[in-house]
């Protein structure tokens, strides 16, 4: 054992010469992982809707790594398809997946509309199983792999009206459990993480609802809202060797809003 222990180095923290899936890594939460793993030194695959990446390309090719970019539908099972089929082109393997593409649609509980409850369920869920299992026949045969879903403080609690998009996170934590226990055999960990209240643009407007933001704050018992570097530490970690014993769980990243009343 003490050899074990003397033998430890930070290089485990290391990407270096891997290659990582990222979805939606074209902004938000998703960049943050993007450029923390290009930091760490692996070669990024984003898939994306959007159709401006200049900002992240830009960011990844800052510090010398390569990054591929393919715009679809993540509901669309030919794009799914492709994804795998091009980043074997482009890198020929997959070392890490992180399945962080995702939509909410907010309404009325009463009146909330069919299709969007559909549509929801379709890109935060039905698409992470459906990509991640065709990730997975890669990894298997290449003997390991990193599978990360991006959960959120809602894969614990609820609010109102979102349905479909608190349904979704919730179910994350049980298919990554599944994941789990389905890739272990294969040297595949899959693990996820669960953003709380993160100050980005897309929420500019509600955090100026004073009565809101502070309500929030005051339940955060680090007394601030997240930032995206608060996300990419534990990115890269979940990425690398560092967590090869860890699988199946899922970690908080919201201040200790959770863990609160």
């Amino acid at each position: 054992m003490s050899k074990t222990i003397r033998d430890f180095s930070l290089d485990v923290f290391s990407l270096k010469g891997k290659t990582a899936i990222v979805t939606g890594a074209n902004q938000g939460l998703g960049m943050a992982y993007a450029l923390a793993f290009a930091k760490a030194g692996a070669d990024l695959f984003i898939p994306h809707l959007t159709e401006d990446v200049s900002e992240i390309k830009a960011l990844i090719e800052e510090t010398g790594r390569k990054a591929v970019f393919l715009r679809g539908d993540l509901t669309d099972s030919s794009y799914i398809e492709s994804i795998v089929e091009e980043c074997m082109k482009a890198y020929g393997k997959i070392d890490i997946l992180v399945n962080n593409a995702g939509a909410s649609y907010f309404g009325d509980f009463l009146e909330y509309p069919d299709d969007a409850w559909k549509r929801i369920i379709d890109i935060n869920l039905n698409s992470v199983y459906a990509l991640s299992k065709q990730v997975v026949k890669i990894m298997a045969e290449q003997g390991s792999g990193k599978i990360i879903n991006i959960g959120s403080a809602l894969s614990f609690t609820a609010d109102k009206k979102c349905p479909p998009y608190t349904t979704s996170k919730h179910a994350i934590v049980g298919l990554t459990r599944v994941f789990a226990n389905e890739g272990g055999k294969y040297n595949i960990q899959t693990n996820s993480i669960a953003p709380g209240f993160l100050a980005t643009d897309v929420n500019k407007e509600l955090r100026e609802d004073k009565a809101f933001y502070e309500k929030i704050t005051g339940r955060i018992p680090s007394g601030r809202w997240g930032e995206l570097h608060d996300l990419m530490g534990c990115a890269v970690f979940l990425a690398s060797s560092a967590s090869d014993y860890i699988n199946g769980w899922t970690i908080s990243i919201d201040g200790g809003f959770t863990s609160t009343v």
